[in-house]
């Protein structure tokens, strides 16, 4: 099935073989049995094979028969509530259609076609999801051959695009803090293009610049609690060397340059925080930090995550439903963007409402 709906000759491993410059022995056994390839040999194959959209044998066989009622998933890794929230929304809708669902982890240490190869031999459709799953052309290879769909990533020509609304919820987001009189924000997150995190950022220096204010400090790290870490460890020292230098002034306003952090997600929020406030940090006080996703700890961190919440679970199963409805012969339609909204609480400076008095 090609995704514009026309046809192309089918490439041949002999073609494969001319373009890598090497035999279809070697361009053989770089499919079946990688190990025994030499990196660069490996490396050549796979790049003609990406360039001529090429599918191995074993994989064409597959395409040719009967329907497995099974819909691949590919994913970067399942780490923290959010790729865990994504899927299971993903499953379920999956359960109820009658199809089950089969997972690749990309490791980064495999070579990303073979994986994605592989699974196409078992599957009926597959869902990208996230930047960081899978190259562009590595996803619209498959969309040629195989129903396809992408979830939070840059969407690929004539493959269906599902998002979570991240621009404007950032930009409110970030407005909210500049209200808090936050004037020195940066921004936490590594920035892929079409990404989440990417057009988060977007609407963060869109709110800067509607109110005449520079960026501060960006730290593009991955979105993982390790991560969080890192940064409050960075910042509690710098603090300390700045504080040292002041002959111990104890400074009432920021840390570090900074009165405030948007960060990608809540798991990079919350590791900041944990950190600071058991190094005596006040937050809100001198750190505001905001966070996305609204995991369910957020709510019961002290002091409360500010944050934003997306129906992360409806976007898995809205993929779910668009990629089997694909499978089934439906044509490609518009993106689908489901909405975001920001939640307040403790950590950017609110003060929260007490609850009503018991009669």
């Amino acid at each position: 099935m090609m995704s514009n709906g026309a046809t192309s000759p089918v490439p041949t491993i002999y073609q494969v073989a001319e373009r890598a410059g090497v035999s279809i022995a070697t361009v053989s056994r770089a499919f079946s049995d990688p190990s025994k390839v030499a990196p660069r040999t490996l490396d050549s194959v796979l790049e003609a094979a990406r360039e001529l959209r090429y599918v191995p044998a074993a994989a064409a066989r597959a395409l040719a028969v009967r329907r497995s009622k099974a819909l691949g998933v590919v994913l970067p890794h399942i780490d923290g509530p959010y790729y865990a929230e994504l899927l299971v929304g993903f499953e379920v809708a999956a359960s109820e259609l009658g199809l089950s669902v089969v997972l690749a982890l990309l490791n980064p240490q495999e070579p990303r076609h073979l994986s994605v190869l592989d699974l196409l031999g078992r599957v009926d459709g597959v869902a990208f999801m996230a930047r960081s799953g899978a190259l562009d052309d590595t996803v619209q290879q498959v969309a040629d051959v195989r129903p396809t769909v992408s979830v939070a990533r840059g969407q690929v020509e004539g493959v269906d695009a599902f998002y979570a609304e991240n621009r404007t919820a950032a930009r409110q987001l970030t407005a909210h803090l500049i209200e808090h009189g936050r004037r020195r924000i940066g921004f936490v997150g590594r920035l892929e293009e079409g990404s989440d995190i990417g057009q988060r950022h977007v609407g963060y220096l869109e709110a800067l610049q509607d109110a005449g204010l520079t960026p501060a400090e960006r730290f593009a790290v991955d979105p993982v609690e390790a991560s969080g870490v890192e940064i409050a460890e960075h910042l509690l020292a710098i603090d300390q060397e700045e504080t040292s230098a002041s002959d111990g002034e104890i400074r009432r306003a920021g840390i570090a340059g900074l009165d405030a952090l948007v960060c990608g997600n809540d798991e990079l929020a919350m590791a900041i925080i944990a950190r600071l406030t058991s190094a005596g940090v006040d937050v809100p006080g001198r750190l505001a930090v905001t966070g996305w996703d609204d995991t369910v700890t957020a709510r019961y961190l002290t002091p409360g995550l500010t944050t934003v919440r997306q129906e992360v679970a409806e976007l898995g199963a809205l993929a779910a439903q668009r990629l089997a409805a694909l499978i089934d012969g439906d044509t490609a339609q518009q993106p689908v963007t489901v909405d975001s909204n920001v939640v307040l609480r403790q950590s950017c400076g609110c003060v929260p409402v007490p609850a009503p008095a018991l009669a």
